[in-house]
């Protein structure tokens, strides 16, 4: 009996993409909360962590939905560069307000 199977298919290379994009989702959510504890400049409360943590799960979860389903490798790119810059459009519109919407920060 093999006791290792499950950990051999979770280890695949489709896989260990998606756990490479959760860890990466971790670290840059740690970024914040480590300089919380050193400076009073940055100040997130919990809301803007679930904010920022769906916002990038989001953003992780559609690219890898497009480097599963889409296999021409320039139509991956240009939707994975679609779904990146609608984050970067939605993050500047809840940090700033760019476009002076009801969910501006302000």
């Amino acid at each position: 009996m093999d006791y290792f199977y499950p950990i051999r298919v979770l280890i695949n290379m489709k896989n260990k993409r998606f756990l490479i994009i959760l860890s990466a989702i971790a670290v840059l959510l740690l970024i914040p909360f480590v300089a919380m504890q050193f400076t009073d400049e940055v100040a997130w409360s919990g809301f803007d962590f679930v904010a920022m943590g769906s916002l990038l799960l989001t953003t992780g979860v559609l690219c890898e939905i497009v480097m599963r389903k889409v296999m021409t490798t320039s139509y991956r790119i240009l939707l994975c560069t679609i779904i990146l810059f609608a984050l970067i459009v939605v993050w500047a519109q809840l940090a700033v307000g760019v476009f002076g919407s009801f969910i501006a920060g302000s």
